[in-house]
């Protein structure tokens, strides 16, 4: 069963250093872990003194954990490397002095804040937002192509 590449994005969208997503290849849905269930089950830990919902995740954990192949692991922001995505766009940016400024902006530290106000300085905040949806619909049809999975865009 294709997967939406709508929720392939959402999904690497939705993720944080404490909450992973994965694909479900058997039935297209991306579910939801955290790392500290994750953990649990990799540990093969007891669950069952754990609170309904967290039984409900550790469950879901093990499942990820024990089940070879049926899940994967949806890009995470360190495959990603937004920073490279800012510094490509500034390279796209035809006219010199906006390109420079935008450049300058995303060096050494509060690069993504400095960039992020130059943007907005310069009035071409859509444009990063264009590129960067963009950006992140190849990277998940990248992820869906090198998994052999199954896609369609809506």
């Amino acid at each position: 069963m294709p997967v939406k590449l709508e929720d392939i994005l959402e999904g690497i969208e939705l993720q944080s250093e404490e909450s992973l997503a994965y694909l479900n290849r058997e039935t297209s849905e991306i579910v939801y872990v955290s790392e500290k269930a994750l953990l649990i089950a990799e540990d093969g830990e007891e669950y069952e003194h754990l609170p309904d919902w967290q039984q409900e995740e550790a469950q879901r954990a093990y499942d990820i954990v024990e089940s070879s192949g049926k899940y994967i692991s949806l890009p995470t922001s360190f495959d990603i490397h937004e920073y490279d995505m800012i510094e490509r766009f500034c390279y796209r940016i035809s006219d010199p002095k906006n390109q420079d400024l935008l450049l300058h902006a995303i060096k050494g530290k509060g690069a993504f804040r400095r960039f992020k106000d130059t943007l907005h300085r310069l009035e071409m905040i859509h444009q990063w937002y264009e590129y960067r949806d963009q950006s992140y619909k190849e990277v998940a049809k990248e992820f869906c192509e090198s998994n052999s999975i199954d896609y369609i865009e809506e």
